[in-house]
């Protein structure tokens, strides 16, 4: 534990002014970010008495072992930064909200030729309006098969869609009225995109205008006997209003706000936001989160309006933002909402009214939140705890081993041989941590082998770090002169590898404990990995497959855990998700391995122009038979990349396979 007073600033050091501040652990991660009107003044109360501070900032400015500043011009960019910050480096110490489920959303794929209308789930992507998210899947599905019929817009996937067209017959939906049929021409790709804008609109809540028009419409039709005509408007009219009654009239001034509210004990918090457009609620979400600071709802309130608006942009922001208190003080957070509208935001308290009356039911939707995830989460915290304490009693740990490391090897008939580790915190996956490795020094199948290499690599990387942040001085860091940084093991799954400059770093932290998955050979292996490092504060065990024992390395006989504990159970999971990462890896090289082509090698060749060229010629026999200039004709390609192209292909074929009967070359399709 550190004392603040070790990295306290200067008296005078810390600018009188707008700014950010980072507080960084003893491996220089930063573990807390704020933003302040003055950083002399907020600083200031971060150093003073221990005892006058709040149980959780006491332990932040323990756990800290240096501060540092940005000075911004105003409270605004102040905001922004911070923001930038906590996604950036992710500090344990800030409020975090999360999802307690992943909602679904309508989503039109503006970006394709023909839109697309579906249900989508997880990140946003570019050139895809969305709207919601909402409650239920079914749900969106139901309204959208009452509009198809007003808005005869394409549901299918791009396999349907290139199917029909190839045989020149719509699907079920084209042949009922559901769908244009663009696909076969039925309408143009214009009229389509004018349907797809026209559904978009409406579900946006434009509705009024839109079934005016279509009334106006139907009764053109009626007073020129067209009658069928007048039908079928009258039809889409009601189909239209069914789907609008899906969503009640909350507000009858049409609004279109966000309504935040907030549910909160000592230890946690829960946010729930009601989308209304055009009056109607047309989609919900929620958050909970760990308050890990001492923060009141002011402050969660702002976090919330980060989270829910920070990658937004345009109508996504609404003109009006509900909340059960404003930040302290609300001018910064107003601004940056209406710089990122485009126009003027609201933000306010509703006080009197359907907005006050609205803003109880989310109140109470936050308050159901809340109570059923600590119902759910007091089942599962006492279930881990149990687990990590069985775990250290088995194998005789002095502590609970907070920190996992599980380690799989995986291979193909002997080839394309590949290592995983995989990282549970508190008895959680931790996917951001996890790393796969290319076995460089075995050569076919050697499971024990590729295990002392891979330990040994992840080990290395970790006494380099120790080395050289100075905090190692034991003989382990003789074992590793000599070793230069190691290339990248590949990516993490989950999030991209951290830097030193604050980020989680690769292989910075040690576990608590190792889990191989094998039996006494690779623990052995792994426990002679740690020894030639001078490693010894690290336990190690190995999972067997066949009758799921433990073993403990210089043990003649293993460990054997009831099949009802709950250590067990978890042990299990770490090493199956090990062997689930190894797999994935392994499959992904073989895949790219058989999908190699001679294109691969040309330099200055990218996916686009080889898929142009394959496209163009057929094939790489054809393509190898073609001249120079018949290559140029390929749009993108000119001359210079051609004679590349044929240059290389040349070469290659040169060397191929040659009938030894007629000297003929073997060409590959």
């Amino acid at each position: 534990m550190a004392d603040p007073s070790s990295y306290r600033p200067e008296p005078g050091e810390v600018p009188d002014s707008p700014g950010v501040y980072r507080f960084r652990d003893e491996h220089g991660r930063v573990i807390y970010v704020g933003k302040a009107k003055s950083l002399r003044q907020r600083l200031a109360s971060y150093f003073q008495d221990l005892a006058n501070l709040h149980v959780r900032t006491r332990t932040m400015v323990t756990t800290a072992a240096s501060v540092e500043w940005t000075v911004v011009s105003t409270e605004v960019e102040a905001l922004q930064l911070e923001y930038s910050w906590i996604k950036e480096f992710d500090p344990r110490f800030n409020v975090k909200y999360r999802d307690d489920k992943s909602y679904p959303s309508l989503a039109v794929t503006l970006d394709e030729e023909f839109p697309r209308v579906q249900v989508m789930r997880g990140p946003k992507k570019k050139g895809v309006r969305y709207f919601g998210p909402y409650a239920h899947a079914w749900a969106i599905r139901e309204t959208v098969d009452l509009m198809l019929r007003a808005f005869p817009v394409r549901t299918c996937s791009a396999g349907v869609f290139k199917r029909s067209a190839q045989i020149g017959r719509p699907c079920l939906l084209g042949y009922i009225g559901k769908c244009s049929a663009p696909c076969v021409g039925r309408v143009s790709a214009e009229e389509h995109r004018q349907l797809a804008e026209e559904f978009c609109d409406f579900v946006a809540g434009h509705t009024g205008a839109y079934l005016r028009r279509l009334e106006r419409e139907m009764k053109q039709a009626a007073e020129e006997m067209e009658y069928e005509r007048a039908a079928r408007l009258r039809d889409d009219m009601d189909a239209l209003k069914r789907a609008m009654e899906k969503s009640a009239v909350v507000l009858t001034d049409a609004t279109d706000a966000d309504l935040v509210a907030v549910a909160e004990d000592e230890l946690e918090a829960a946010v729930q936001i009601f989308h209304v457009r055009g009056g109607r609620v047309r989609g919900q979400r929620g958050w909970v989160t760990d308050k890990v600071e001492e923060i009141g709802t002011p402050e969660l309130v702002e976090h919330a309006l980060q989270q829910l608006y920070g990658e937004e942009r345009g109508d996504a922001v609404p003109k009006e933002v509900l909340v059960p208190a404003l930040p302290d003080p609300a001018a910064p957070v107003t601004q940056w909402l209406s710089e990122r509208r485009g126009s003027a935001v609201s933000l306010r308290v509703p006080r009197r009214g359907d907005k006050r009356a609205l803003m109880e039911t989310v109140r109470r939707n936050a308050q159901q939140a809340l109570a059923l995830h600590k119902t759910k989460r007091a089942s599962d915290l006492t279930t881990r705890s149990r687990a990590l304490e069985e775990i250290a009693e088995a194998l005789g740990l002095d502590s609970a081993p907070l920190r996992v490391e599980c380690f799989d090897i995986s291979h193909f008939q002997g080839d394309d041989v590949v290592g995983s580790m995989v990282v549970f915190e508190d008895g959680l996956a931790r996917k951001s941590e996890y790393r796969r490795f290319q076995i460089r020094s075995v050569d076919g199948q050697d499971d024990v082998r590729s295990m002392h290499e891979v330990i040994s690599r992840r080990f290395r990387r970790y006494l380099q770090e120790k080395r050289r942040t100075g905090e190692w001085g034991g003989d382990g860091g003789q074992a590793a002169e000599g070793e230069g940084p190691e290339p990248a093991e590949g990516a993490a799954e989950g999030a991209a590898p951290r830097d030193e400059d604050g980020r989680p770093k690769k292989f910075a932290y040690p576990p608590q404990l190792i889990v191989v998955d094998g039996g006494k050979p690779q623990v052995a292996a792994a426990r002679s990995a740690l020894d030639e490092l001078g490693i010894d504060d690290v336990a190690v065990c190995g999972l067997a497959k066949r009758l799921e024992e433990v073993w403990i390395p210089g043990e003649d006989d293993p460990v054997v855990l009831p099949r009802t504990s709950e250590g067990l159970y978890l042990l299990q999971r770490v090493r199956d998700e090990a062997h689930r990462f190894a797999i994935r890896y392994q499959r992904s090289k073989r895949s790219k391995a058989l999908k190699a082509s001679p294109l691969d090698a040309v330099p200055g060749l990218g996916a686009s122009r080889k898929q142009a060229l394959i496209k163009h010629f057929g094939s790489l026999k054809r393509l190898r038979a073609a001249t120079v200039e018949e290559i140029c004709e390929v749009p993108g390609v000119g001359r210079k990349t051609a004679e590349t192209v044929a240059a290389a292909l040349g070469a290659k074929s040169s060397g191929a396979a040659v009938n030894t009967a007629t000297g003929e070359i073997v060409e590959e399709e």
